[in-house]
């Protein structure tokens, strides 16, 4: 063989080799890819197999072909071992679980069988929790050894929507489920507290026949098939006015609030035809089902395409009239409940309508308006309470962050005083008194809030109030006062907030929880005398009031006005900014300018004993009409004062009095009773400032010049009234003997007072003596005398204190212009040297002159400065003018009130009571 040959032959058997490797190699790629596709044939199996169900598979053609074959054999084994271990703990304990379940969230007509409650009208008010489910059948779910099955309940109100989606041959079906749930929701709740709204686009009446009896009481209405847009309407028109006069202080739904349910729930029911809504009614519901459950709407929606962004439940009925629903899933077949017992239905909604007329008749009384329990709300979002009833169902008045401030208006008659009454004793009972605190000021001459203060015939107070003034309406500097203090503590708590780095007291009692941060409500009755003249006082008001009103709201701070003619003020009317904030308005019966006129007129005709309570500004959408009960009849306020009096935390001061009517006690005075020996300088109480604290107008009897005090005016009880306090009050700070007391009366009509005032000192162990007018000259020539001595030296030890008291000094002026044969000094220059030289020696002249040219005929021509102190009564404002600020123009005189200015501590003069000092003791 030559050697080509050979060469060929290798290469064919080479040849042949590689075609058989490549032939094996491809055998093996085959055999690997057919047993790479069953694998994955059989997984995609077992997928869809426990996706769909084993059940589901059985029925599917397809799937159950691939069931019968061979190669599937061992994962539908697995499937179904697997199915059996993961729903065996289920099947055995899921059913009793759910049934516990329902059990528990579902109690009473929610999830009862309807003979336990069915024609029994139902009582919860929404303040111990709502239902969140509501049964509609029964749910089977297959175990050995037999089928187990569990209630089967859907979430409803502020909870889901609801869809039933039912067959032309289960359509009765679906409306007897409707029918069930809404026989449970209106049978649970106190009547009234569920309104229904029915529309079927097929019939104008005959669906849901059983429930008809309801629209006697108001409680179910029945739509017009071609009015869908106006029910679609009105419940937009609830949803907004929820939004602007429920859900404030950030809550995000009715639920949030709390407490009792003050917001009926509205449930619409609409039957359709399988068939869509026309577009713009579609996206109306689709509007409504958005925001509805905050605002208490809710949708059932029978047999309506429907795609709403909002939490709805689904049952299916089938026209086996099985079903399926949302919350058991696509597994679980249903049985719903069958229709209740036709007979006993419109007897039973009869029977739930009368009991709604029959709390829409009744007469309401206070005690209605009082809770179970006493102090359990918190006010850190804000207060609410009731005031009155309307049909049955009360209606409330809340002060917080987005209704601040409160205006009430009503003429005389129109039960003004029972209405704030009522408010008061509704939000005492419901807020602790380290919740709330009551500031009260009546302007009128009554004592409309005496009884909220201890009283001689009834010595208990109202726990809540800090502060009541009677018989202000000549004393408007009181307002002021009190506007005054409510700006301080405003800034006091801005000013904590600020270092909590917070914005508001809900916040600040967030972060302080240790902190004392009551709600403060300020009343202020017949508020319009504070702004009746134009003057210094209305102006420092209307600024005070602006400042109160913007800023007070997030500082807890709220006003509550109210007046009996609204339309007579001036400077607070033309103040729109102030208006604006006083978002909640009540008007009584003939209330004029309260509430928005001329588009709100809701006020003209109403009837005795009832209000207008409005919390949107006063336009006429938000009205509330509510009959008012009696809060001032006895057994009413005070027998709640009473009860609530008695539950006072045990160190708990009295409220502070004022009371225009009546003459401070000197002995009872705070400022007089903390006073004791000083070796330093003395102060002297002249009268009760008209501020809050009810504190004295003090003079401190420095050693510099000019500390002397003028009495101006004709009359000599008050004169005598301020120099016996101011005597008295220095007394008390001094041991006995250590100070000398010269009294002189120069005027018989003050003799009884001199007199009392020298045996009151006497009897108190001091050094008094009591001149006449026969004894003044020689008192300030050798008053004079040690004081020139003192001054020059001849006297090496300091003069001890020594206070004359002279009552009607001028009196004595002619007596006193005679000049010593020797010195020729008169007594009127003895006089002026008492007062420029006595205050640095410890010597201070306290006197009542009658007027005010003759105190000028008593000082240097043009020197004023001698008399650092005056309190005038009698005069008028442009006559002082010499001795003060330009101020005191202003001032008229009132009876039993003087102007009080120390040019060393006043920039501006004040009004003072003078005292009653007691009796000789």
């Amino acid at each position: 063989m030559s050697r080509r040959d050979e060469r060929r032959r290798r290469i064919e058997a080479s040849f042949e080799e590689f075609r058989r490797a490549v032939a094996a190699a491809l055998g093996n790629a085959s055999r690997e890819l057919r047993q790479l596709v069953d694998e994955r044939a059989r997984d995609m199996f077992e997928v869809m197999l426990r996706g769909e169900g084993v059940d589901r598979a059985m029925a599917d053609p397809v799937l159950k072909k691939a069931l019968q074959a061979e190669r599937f054999e061992r994962q539908l084994a697995r499937t179904m071992i697997d199915r059996v271990e993961a729903f065996r703990e289920w099947s055995e304990r899921g059913p009793s679980r759910l049934t516990a379940l329902v059990n528990a969230v579902a109690p009473g007509a929610a999830s009862w069988p309807p003979e336990r409650w069915l024609g029994r009208p139902g009582t919860a008010d929404g303040s111990d929790g709502v239902p969140e489910l509501w049964r509609i059948g029964t749910g089977m779910v297959l175990s050995a050894p037999e089928p187990q099955t569990f209630p089967v309940a859907v979430p409803l109100l502020d909870h889901s929507h609801l869809h039933v989606v039912s067959t032309p041959d289960s359509r009765m079906v679906a409306d007897a489920l409707v029918e069930n749930l809404l026989l449970r929701l209106v049978s649970y709740f106190q009547p009234g507290l569920v309104n229904i709204h029915v529309w079927d686009v097929n019939q104008l009446t005959g669906s849901l026949p059983g429930l008809y009896p309801l629209t006697r009481a108001g409680l179910l209405t029945v739509h017009d098939p071609a009015r869908l847009h106006e029910l679609l309407d009105e419940l937009s028109d609830h949803i907004r006015r929820v939004h602007t006069g429920v859900l404030v202080e950030g809550h995000q739904s009715v639920r949030s609030v709390g407490g009792r349910r003050t917001e009926p729930w509205r449930v619409a029911v609409l039957f359709g035809n399988r068939q869509a809504l026309r577009e713009e009614h579609q996206q109306q519901l689709q509007r409504v089902a958005r925001n509805g459950l905050a605002c208490g709407v809710q949708l059932i929606i029978v047999d309506i395409p429907v795609s709403v962004n909002s939490p709805i439940e689904t049952v299916v009925i089938a026209e086996d009239q099985s079903a399926t629903t949302t919350m058991t899933g696509k597994h679980v077949t249903v049985a719903l409940d069958p229709q209740f017992p036709q007979t006993q239905v419109p007897r039973a909604c009869a029977t739930i309508a009368e009991k709604r007329e029959e709390r829409r008749t009744r007469l309401s009384t206070f005690a209605d308006l009082l809770p179970e329990s006493f102090w359990q709300d918190s006010s850190a979002a804000g207060v609410v309470a009731p005031v009155g009833y309307d049909e049955g169902e009360p209606v409330h008045v809340g002060l917080g962050d987005t209704s601040p401030h409160a205006l009430i208006g009503g003429p005389s008659g129109s039960g003004k005083t029972n209405f704030l009454y009522a408010m008061l004793g509704s939000l005492a009972a419901r807020y602790h008194p380290e919740e709330l605190e009551l500031y009260l000021l009546d302007f009128k001459e009554g004592v409309s809030f005496a009884q909220f203060a201890p009283g001689r015939k009834d010595p208990t107070w109202l726990p809540h109030a800090r502060l009541v003034g009677v018989n202000v309406n000549t004393d408007r500097e009181f307002g002021v006062a009190l506007l005054r203090f409510l700006a301080d503590e405003m800034r006091r708590r801005a000013d904590a907030a600020k270092q909590h780095e917070v914005t508001k007291l809900e916040q600040l009692r967030e972060e302080d929880p240790d902190g004392r941060w009551p709600r403060i409500v300020a009343v202020i009755d017949e508020f319009q005398y504070l702004f009746g003249e134009r003057d210094q006082v209305t102006a420092q008001a209307t600024q005070l009031l602006e400042d109160v009103a913007r800023r007070g709201r997030s500082q807890g701070i709220h006003l509550v006005l109210s007046s009996q003619d609204v339309s007579g003020i001036e400077g607070f009317w033309g103040k729109s900014a102030i208006f604006e904030q006083f978002t909640v308005r009540i008007a009584l019966p003939k209330a004029r300018r309260v509430l928005a006129e001329p588009q709100n007129d809701a006020a003209v005709e109403l009837p005795r004993w009832h209000a207008v309570v409005n919390h949107e500004s006063g336009v006429r959408p938000g009205n509330a009409i509510a009959r008012i009960p009696d809060a001032t009849g006895r057994g009413t306020f005070d027998k709640l004062q009473a009860e609530l009096h008695a539950r006072r935390p045990a160190d708990l001061a009295e409220p502070i009095l004022f009371d225009g009517s009546k003459v401070p006690n000197l002995q009872a005075l705070p400022d007089f009773q903390a006073l004791r020996p000083v070796e330093g300088n003395p102060t002297v109480l002249l009268g009760q400032v008209i501020d809050v604290a009810g504190s004295a107008a003090k003079v401190r009897f420095a050693r510099t010049p000019g500390r002397n005090i003028a009495v101006i005016g004709s009359l000599a009880e008050d004169a005598a009234a301020v120099l016996g306090g101011a005597t008295l009050s220095l007394a008390r700070q001094h041991e006995v003997g250590a100070a000398q007391f010269s009294l002189a009366c120069l005027a018989e009509d003050a003799w009884p007072y001199a007199d009392k005032l020298c045996k009151q000192l006497r009897n108190a162990g001091h050094s008094a003596d009591l001149l006449g007018l026969d004894g003044i000259r020689t008192l300030l020539d050798a008053t004079a005398a040690r004081l020139t001595a003192s001054i020059t030296g001849e006297t090496g030890a300091p003069l001890p204190p020594h206070y004359l008291v002279v009552y009607a000094v001028d009196a004595a002026h002619t007596l006193l212009e005679n000049k010593n044969p020797t010195t020729r000094m008169s007594g009127v220059d003895s006089l002026r040297t008492v007062l420029k030289h006595g205050p640095e020696n410890r010597t201070h002249l306290l006197g009542w002159w009658r007027g005010v040219q003759r105190l000028k005929n008593s000082l240097p021509p043009g020197v004023y400065d001698d008399i650092g102190a005056w309190l005038a009564f009698d005069v008028q404002g442009k006559e002082l003018l010499s001795f003060g600020p330009e101020q005191v123009m202003a001032w008229s005189p009132r009876p039993r009130r003087g102007l009080f200015f120390d040019r060393f501590e006043h920039s501006r003069p004040q009004v003072v009571i003078p005292f009653d000092t007691g009796e000789e003791s």
